[in-house]
């Protein structure tokens, strides 16, 4: 893990151009998704603690990481603090794309209960 651009202090002091400046430059510079995610984390930190100024900052470097590169345990551990980033279809593919096994699983399970729903009365399906 490369170091961090930011002290806990500047994280939460910091102008929203001065933070979005350093942010962008930081990735640019080492493309580290995990730290950047964590950055990114304690800004959402920061919008709910009443910085009303910072509700979706960095959107369009948001979008990138989770659409545009490589999933990583970070990204797994941390999607669902960014859901309100996306809109509903773009969701549902991020989702897909983060978590393909889950849904496979999922897909494979309500297809797999849907013909027995019907041949079982309702409360043996519901056990």
């Amino acid at each position: 893990m490369s170091e961090q651009p930011f002290t806990p202090n500047q994280i939460f002091n910091l102008s929203l151009n001065t933070i979005e400046q350093r942010m962008m430059d930081f990735y640019e510079e080492t493309q580290d998704n995990a730290t950047t995610i964590q950055l990114l984390l304690a800004l959402r930190v920061r919008y709910q603690l009443g910085a009303e100024e910072f509700a979706l900052v960095l959107k369009d470097l948001v979008k990138y990481l989770f659409t545009r590169t490589k999933v990583t345990k970070t990204m797994k551990k941390f999607i669902y603090f960014f859901q309100d980033y996306f809109e509903t279809s773009e969701w549902k593919r991020i989702n897909l794309r983060v978590f393909p096994v889950r849904n496979f699983i999922e897909k494979a399970k309500s297809l797999i209960l849907s013909p027995l729903a019907k041949l079982l009365p309702i409360e043996a399906a519901a056990t």
